[in-house]
């Protein structure tokens, strides 16, 4: 089970890929990308056609792997967008092409930097 939450990355890759690819293929990818495969992070691939997308994540004792063809619709062009939300994540997964287009999440809240979090000692 892939647990989302607000502090999980999810960055995509910025070219569609060969859908045949598997772990060690995408895992290498992972590196061309500057990232490590191990971090816990998670890497979306999607195919030339946008029909079919690939999820790679590492839940700290393997790789998984989510393979998803879309039946109706094409899956968003991440080309330009390279990082996404676990919510645009879940958005992406369910074939919403708004996807990259425009803003779907809100920023994240620092509470340390708007001076709301106060340690006395």
């Amino acid at each position: 089970m892939l647990g989302l939450s607000r502090r999980l990355r999810v960055f995509a890759y910025g070219v569609p890929t060969d859908m045949r690819k598997s772990f060690n293929t995408l895992s290498a990818l992972v590196l061309s990308m500057g990232h490590e495969v191990a971090a816990g992070d998670v890497f979306v691939f999607v195919g030339r056609g946008r029909r079919r997308a690939k999820v790679l994540w590492f839940d700290g004792t393997g790789l998984c792997l989510l393979a998803k063809r879309l039946e109706k619709g094409r899956f968003a062009a991440l080309w330009e967008k390279r990082e996404l939300t676990s919510s645009e994540l879940v958005l992406f997964l369910e074939g919403s092409e708004a996807v990259g287009r425009i803003a779907l999440s809100p920023p994240q809240f620092d509470l340390e930097s708007e001076g709301r979090v106060t340690f006395s000692s």
